[in-house]
C-alpha cells in the first residue's frame, strides 16, 4: 500500500505516461480530466474535490484510479437521492462520499487504470482504505469495465445495473443501407422525421478538431446552455472547458451544426475513439420538429457509417431512441457503504432492481426496431399466445 499516492491534483503526473494507462478512451486522457479540473467545472469549488489515486513505485506510473469527494450527487447520472435521504431520515450524513468516475459523463470505461492484475487489485483496496480512513458514507464507482466490476463484487461491493441505448454499425454502406434494415414502421417514421427537417429549410455540417472555430465554440455553448435553461438547471460546464478540449484534443471532437437560412440553430457535440462515437451535448435555439433526433442521432448515425466507426453511444437513458434503431445495452456500477444496516437494505434494494432491469431489457428486445429473420418470426407466432402481443 505504501506504493499508492493520493493527489488532488494532476499536474504532477505526466500526461503521457497517464495516457498510456488510459488508452483510447478519450475522457480518461490526461488532457480532458485536465481541463474539467482547471476550469474549475470539475473542482472543490463545485463539490468534485480530486483524490486520485497513482501507483508509481519506483516513480514509474504502473496504475491509478480517477476519485473524487463529493458533497453531492449531481452529475452522476447514477441516482442514489433515495438512498441520501435514508441517511436524512436517520440523523446521519451521506456527504460527503467518495466517487470513481469520470465527472459529468455517463460512458463505460476503465475506471482502474493498469495494464497488471496485481496493481488493479491494489488500487481498489486503496480505494477501500481511503474511504474507511475519510470516514466517509460510501465509496461509488460509476461505468466502469464488467471485468471491473466483478473485481469490485469479489471485495465487497455492491453491483447495480442500469440501461443505456448504443447503435452499432452491422456494416452498413449509406444510410440507406441502415434504414433497410429496420421494420417498415421504423423506416418510414424516420424518413418522415428527416423530410420535415428538410422541409423546414435546414441543412447540417460536420466540423472536426480544428475546423471548428472560436465562433462556433460560442455558438454551441448558447445552444449547451439553452437546453440547461429550458430544464430549469444549471449547467456544468463552461465555454472555457469546451475550448480547451478543442485544443488539446481536436482529433476526438466533432460538432453537429445544423443551419437555417445562411445561420447556425442548432449544434450537437460528440467525442470520439478509434472505433465510437459519443453523443454528449446539443442544443437549439430554434424549434423545429424533430430537429432533435436529426441533429443528435441520425447526423451521428451517418457520421459513424461515413467515417467506418462501430458504435454510436447515444448517453444516458432515453427510451425513445430505440425507435431510432438504437439497442439496449446493460452498464454497471459498484457501491460501498460503510454502515452494515445501510448495505444490507441496499442489497436488497439492488436486487429487486437488478430483476426490474432484466424485465426491461427483455420487454425492450421485444420492439426491437430491426427486421426479424421470417424463420424467428414464424416460429415466435406460433409460441405466442392470444394475450402476447409480440413485437409492435
Amino acid at each position: 500500500m505504501s506504493t499508492v499516492e493520493v493527489l488532488d491534483t494532476l499536474d504532477a503526473v505526466p500526461a503521457g505516461e497517464w495516457n498510456r494507462l488510459a488508452g483510447d478512451d478519450p475522457f480518461l486522457s490526461h488532457e480532458f480530466l485536465s481541463a474539467l479540473h482547471a476550469t474549475g467545472c470539475a473542482a472543490a469549488g463545485t463539490g468534485w474535490a480530486p483524490r486520485y489515486l497513482v501507483a508509481r513505485p519506483g516513480g514509474a506510473l504502473l496504475g491509478a484510479m480517477p476519485l473524487y469527494l463529493k458533497t453531492h450527487s449531481y452529475g452522476e447520472y447514477v441516482f442514489d437521492w433515495s438512498w441520501a435521504d435514508a441517511y436524512e431520515r436517520h440523523g446521519l450524513a451521506y456527504y460527503p462520499k467518495l466517487l470513481a468516475a469520470v465527472p459529468f459523463t455517463p460512458v463505460t470505461g476503465s475506471r482502474v487504470l493498469a495494464h497488471d492484475a496485481r496493481v488493479r487489485e491494489q488500487l481498489v483496496d486503496a480505494a477501500l482504505d481511503l474511504a474507511r480512513t475519510l470516514r466517509v458514507s460510501s465509496l461509488h464507482c460509476l461505468f466502469p469495465m464488467r471485468e471491473e466490476a466483478e473485481q469490485m463484487r469479489e471485495r465487497g461491493m455492491l453491483l447495480r445495473t442500469g440501461i443505456q441505448f448504443h447503435w452499432s454499425n452491422r456494416g452498413f454502406a449509406t444510410f440507406e443501407d441502415f434504414l433497410g434494415a429496420l421494420s417498415h414502421a421504423k423506416r418510414k417514421k424516420i424518413r418522415q422525421e428527416r423530410r420535415k427537417v428538410k422541409e423546414a429549410g435546414v441543412s447540417f455540417r460536420w466540423l472536426e478538431g480544428a475546423e471548428i472555430a472560436a465562433s462556433e465554440w460560442s455558438f454551441f455553448n448558447r445552444c449547451y446552455r439553452q437546453t440547461y435553461r429550458e430544464h430549469g438547471s444549471t449547467p456544468y460546464l463552461n465555454l472555457d472547458f469546451f475550448r480547451r478540449i478543442g485544443v488539446a484534443i481536436p482529433h476526438r471532437i466533432v460538432l453537429i451544426l445544423a443551419y437555417r437560412g445562411g445561420g447556425p440553430i442548432a449544434a450537437s457535440l460528440h467525442l470520439k475513439s478509434g472505433t465510437r462515437l459519443y453523443g454528449r451535448y446539443w442544443g437549439a435555439l430554434e424549434f423545429h420538429p424533430a430537429l432533435h433526433f436529426e441533429t443528435c442521432y441520425y447526423q451521428a448515425i451517418d457520421y459513424c457509417i461515413a467515417r467506418g466507426l462501430a458504435v454510436f453511444e447515444g448517453g444516458s437513458r432515453g427510451e425513445h431512441k430505440l425507435a431510432r434503431g438504437l439497442a439496449p445495452v446493460e452498464t454497471c456500477s459498484a457501491h460501498w457503504l460503510a454502515r452494515s444496516e445501510f448495505a444490507s437494505a441496499v442489497q436488497e434494494f439492488l436486487s429487486r432492481e437488478s430483476r426490474s432491469v432484466d424485465r426491461y431489457v427483455d420487454e425492450l428486445n421485444e420492439r426491437s426496431p430491426f427486421k426479424r429473420p421470417p424463420a424467428t418470426e414464424a416460429t415466435e407466432t406460433r409460441g405466442r399466445s392470444e394475450h402476447d402481443t409480440g413485437s409492435p
